[in-house]
């Protein structure tokens, strides 16, 4: 009988193949609005801190110029992430990079800190939250700009009018939404078109799979997930290794609390028998699942570490079949998960309830 080599050899071949060869990131149309992007993007949040404590300047910027030395050109950030210090980071970076081959993605609409946040559509602040956005990017446009999270007071034709606007004017390319309800997707794509959905994928939260994810290649729109890795717990987190102090958010998320990860460490050990298999980490398996997902699927991986931005550029290299994606998803049934997948007390900001008013006939567009 074969024995199965050692997670340590198996990591060591695959950094060796992939210093043989650079892993080439593949350009892909996210939806069919014309925003094209790297099949990888790298979601900027922890660099400012949330997961972790924040960076220094000098190395958050080190972390996105890298990236972009790698191929990955498609950078996510939001007002609300370091309290606005992360779209000046990333700003930053920008002046030392062609800003013509850079796609950033920015947010509006969460105010507040966790866990007391509130969220606002209306598009009085739809607009400030723009021009607040460009002044600490230093850009003079948005390429992807995003609805964070949906104002159940405001009716998301007023929301998307503004946005409209902002297109028409040059400031935003292209508009987002995230964690919609399927009613919000089609009443604000008839108003505009909505080029990306962002919302949570891995293979530990599928809960999109039959509604959102058949509804946006209905209309053409792009996915865009976050927390691929589901929040590092396919990277070992709380499991590998104890949560440590600085872990941030995680620390109050339901799956990683004491109750749960005990259960939730079955699952990992299933994936990192199948990375085995595969010859490649766990993380890389669990990414490449999700990449795997299509050709409009563009995940974005954050991390603060060279080392770990380079593990998911290698997921890029494993190749799966229809076959092996059966077997990767049958292998964390959504059932056995413990914990849920939002925040206790924010549930109520997740897709499933991000309905709004009807539009008010009075109001024109």
């Amino acid at each position: 009988m074969q024995v199965l080599r050692s997670y340590a050899e198996v990591a060591k071949e695959r950094q060796r193949r992939t210093n043989m060869a650079e892993v080439q990131i593949p350009r892909v149309k996210l939806g069919t609005q014309g925003l094209e992007v790297s099949k990888l993007g790298l979601g900027c949040m922890s660099l400012s801190g949330a997961y972790n404590d924040p960076l220094p300047e000098e190395e958050g910027i080190s972390v996105i110029k890298y990236a972009f030395s790698k191929g990955i050109t498609f950078f996510d950030t939001a007002d609300v992430y370091g309290a606005n210090a992360n779209e000046v980071l990333l700003g930053k970076a920008l002046k030392q990079l062609p800003r013509e081959k850079v796609q950033v993605a920015t947010k509006f609409g969460i105010a507040g800190s966790f866990p007391n946040i509130h969220v606002k559509g209306s598009p009085e602040y739809v607009r400030s939250c723009c021009e607040a956005s460009l002044k600490r990017l230093d850009v003079e446009y948005i390429d992807l700009y995003y609805q964070h999270r949906v104002d159940q007071t405001v009716p998301i034709e007023e929301t998307v009018g503004e946005l409209k606007k902002l297109v028409e004017e040059g400031k935003v390319k292209y508009i987002g939404l995230s964690e919609p309800s399927p009613d919000t997707i089609r009443r604000a794509h008839a108003i505009h078109p909505i080029t990306a959905l962002q919302i949570e994928w891995s293979l530990w939260t599928r809960d999109i799979e039959d509604e959102l994810v058949p509804l946006c290649r209905e209309l053409g729109i792009g996915i865009v997930p976050y927390s691929p890795l589901g929040r590092g717990f396919f990277g070992g987190k709380g499991v590998l290794e104890n949560m440590p102090a600085s872990s941030g958010l995680t620390a109050h998320h339901p799956r990683f609390r004491a109750e749960n990860i005990g259960k939730n460490k079955s699952i990992y050990d299933r994936v990192e028998s199948l990375a085995k298999k595969h010859q490649c980490t766990p993380p890389q398996l669990a990414l490449a699942w999700v990449l795997h997902q299509g050709n409009d699927v563009v995940p974005i991986p954050g991390t603060t570490k060279i080392k770990n931005l380079d593990q998911n550029l290698g997921a890029l290299a494993v190749k799966l079949s229809e076959r092996d994606l059966r077997e990767i998803s049958e292998a964390v049934p959504i059932d056995d998960v413990a914990g849920g997948r939002y925040y206790n007390g924010l549930e109520h900001i997740s897709w499933k309830f991000a309905n709004t008013p009807p539009k008010d006939s009075r109001i024109s567009i």
